[in-house]
């Protein structure tokens, strides 16, 4: 069977596979990553990583520690967290930069560490970034990054993938950050929500590794869980000249070992040679969920806001708005490199910075602010009245110098626009290039000139429908229980976010019991539901269930109350994630979610049905009032996350 290039990656870094299981969307397996990249979170995992009772990291070289969220906090207590971090770094001998070295996720691209057709995860949303030099960059939770550090493996489920064809030319003018902002505005439904993405067709070829990375890196605010592009010649020109660039450098700071001949361990002449004996392809005839079609020569500079990725506003419709802003961003591991900064110098050379407007710029990694400083770009920038930061995250998730205050409107660079997040809930939050946001800066409002004509965005989307194959039996290890059956009680809500499941105010109640936890389940969505729900009941929820913050109590205060299973018309990925990393087994079964909706409608939040319904696992098919439904299959890996409590009882397992 034909395997799309998300496929063919993640078989490669599948471990423990059954002779000849080819790897397709759907399937839970354990993967070996090449790198797990975390971040000042770092902090947070040490002790995920001893109380499994891990005292040495499993691959030294497979891990990565960056410093770059809070680099602008000099507190003491910071910098005591920074410095234990990285003693913890060096007595494990990890690849460690500290902080002013740059963002994480640039430094993974500079440094080599993202390359094509290998699968690196971090502990940030943003790894999707690395898909655009060809590899397969996704996120994960923090205990899957202890159990990565403790065995070098964790698992994960083959998403479904949406094809997005590229086709023509962008116009001069417009860049990679406008394209993906259309993409969030134009294709608006949620159509890619929990999906992996490739990038194909002739467009892809008029783009830059830039601009590649940018679309990739904010395919997470479309709703993806990895962007990658086809790895072609623009990508093994870029891997060449970074392979240049570092030789001229040298080695001087690169914390990993070099291959005993002067070359840098992972960018080299001779390795990029290989690459391109071997480029990893899909093949002809690939099943894909979805192909989005969007027409390049139809963009045109646009805006997205404020407060959501979802609103997508032309220039040359919220000019006439004449929009006042406060402070405009040139910041983030999205849109500051040098290309990035260059095309904001060449809009601010000569000029000045509005009065009563602050202009931040931040350089996504030192060696970026270097080299845009030997261009001249960052001397233009700081000349017109721009505000240099530390290379590092800083207002873009609300941390340091410069955050937005009530009433105010800003316009950023940046991937995010959620509100509050770069400051006051009561500020409004625009996304533009950063050409768009120099032009805004200068004019005092949100500005930038475009000479060609509007026109209308063109895309369509083509839904397509697996063969109907006969779902084979799964194999059922010893522990996992072949059928459980359950009375289901319903919650018809649709993103019901974990604050919802479990009230964010309990968050850091680190001394909150099981039963505590399971007495305010739901308490914020439904305060009736911690009586009506029973154990050994069956949950069925709405779609896009588990949104928001990334609690890992949002599962376990369900599984506390004694259900033992979720069966939602979709899943949020990192709830799936803490879920199953705590013992807690999901199912998504559309269907179902569907029929239960027309049944009992919205009238009550949380329904005790009085049916039964029973859940076959080899055959991979519930039974609910005589109708038969069919979900992915419940494969060996997350039967043995089931059966372990979750996944710190199955990484104390493979340390014995």
């Amino acid at each position: 069977m034909s395997q799309t290039l998300i496929e063919k990656i993640a078989q490669r870094y599948a471990a423990g596979l059954k002779k000849n299981h080819e790897v397709h969307s759907g399937d839970y397996i354990t993967i070996k990553p090449a790198y797990v990249m975390t971040h000042d979170n770092t902090g947070a995992v040490i002790p995920k990583f001893k109380s499994i009772g891990a005292s040495k990291i499993f691959n030294p070289r497979q891990a990565v520690f960056t410093f770059d969220h809070n680099v602008q906090d000099k507190s003491e207590k910071n910098l005591a967290k920074y410095k234990k971090i990285e003693e913890f770094a060096k007595k494990m001998s990890v690849d460690f930069y500290p902080a002013g070295r740059g963002i994480g996720h640039q430094i993974m691209c500079e440094e080599g560490y993202a390359y094509p057709g290998k699968m690196v995860v971090a502990s940030d949303s943003h790894s999707n970034m690395y898909g655009g030099l060809g590899c397969l960059g996704t996120p994960i939770v923090r205990t899957d990054a202890a159990s990565i550090w403790a065995t070098g493996k964790t698992w994960w489920q083959v998403p479904p993938i949406t094809k997005v064809i590229l086709k023509g030319n962008l116009r001069p003018g417009v860049t990679g950050k406008d394209l993906i902002i259309a993409l969030c505005g134009y294709f608006n439904n949620d159509e890619v929500l929990n999906h992996a993405i490739e990038f194909s067709g002739d467009g892809i070829h008029n783009l830059t590794v830039d601009e590649r990375l940018t679309i990739a890196n904010m395919s997470t605010e479309w709703g993806a869980l990895a962007g990658v592009f086809q790895t072609d010649q623009v990508t093994i020109n870029w891997l060449k000249n970074r392979a240049k660039q570092i030789s001229l450098r040298g080695l001087a700071g690169v914390p990993s070992d070099s291959d005993g001949n002067g070359l840098h361990p992972r960018l080299n002449i001779n390795r990029i040679h290989k690459l391109e004996s071997n480029i990893c392809k899909a093949d002809d005839g690939a099943f894909y969920a979805k192909e989005l079609t969007i027409d390049l020569s139809s963009i045109q500079p646009v805006v997205s806001g404020p407060n959501t990725v979802k609103i997508m506003t032309t220039l040359s419709e919220i000019k006439s708005k004449e929009i006042k802003i406060n402070k405009a961003y040139l910041v983030s591991c999205v849109n500051s490199r040098v290309s990035d900064l260059a095309e904001a110098a060449a809009v601010v050379r000569g000029k000045k910075v509005a009065e009563g407007v602050k202009f931040y710029i931040a350089a996504a990694s030192k060696e970026t602010q270097s080299e845009s400083e030997k261009r001249g770009d960052w001397q233009a920038l700081v000349e017109a009245g721009a505000i240099a930061l530390p290379s590092g995250c800083g207002p873009c998730i609300g941390l340091g110098e410069g955050l937005l205050e009530d009433g105010e409107v800003g316009i950023s660079a940046t991937n995010r626009n959620f509100k509050g997040r770069m400051g006051s809930p009561k500020a409004e939050a625009y996304l533009a290039s950063p050409a768009v946001v120099a032009a805004s800066a200068i004019t005092g409002k949100i500005d930038y000139s475009w000479e060609y004509c509007p026109c209308k965005v063109t895309g369509d989307i083509k839904l397509n429908k697996k063969s109907n194959n006969k779902i084979p039996k799964v194999e059922i290890i010893k522990g996992f229980p072949k059928k459980i059956e359950g009375e289901v009680i319903f919650c018809y809500q649709d993103n019901l976010n974990t604050d919802g499941i479990y009230p964010g105010k309990y968050t850091y109640v680190d001394d909150f019991t099981p039963v505590q936890q399971a007495d305010v389940v739901m308490e914020n969505y439904d305060q009736n539901f911690k009586t009506l729900a029973k154990e050994g009941d069956i949950l069925a929820a709405g779609f896009n269930f588990g949104t928001g913050s990334s609690r890992e109590q949002a599962a376990t205060a369900i599984k506390y109350k004694g259900i033992g299973l979720v069966i939602s018309g979709s899943l949020n990925e990192t709830y799936k994630r803490n879920a199953l990393n705590n013992g807690l087994l999901l199912i998504e079964c559309p269907g179902l979610i569907i029929d239960l909706k027309k049944k009992f409608g919205t009238e009550k939040l949380t329904v005790k049905t009085g049916n039964p319904i029973t859940v076959d696992f080899i055959h991979s098919e519930l039974l609910y009032m005589h109708k038969k439904y069919t979900f992915d299959p419940i494969g060996e890996v997350a039967q043995d996350l089931i059966i372990c409590g979750g996944l710190e009882g199955w990484v104390v397992r493979e340390m014995e």
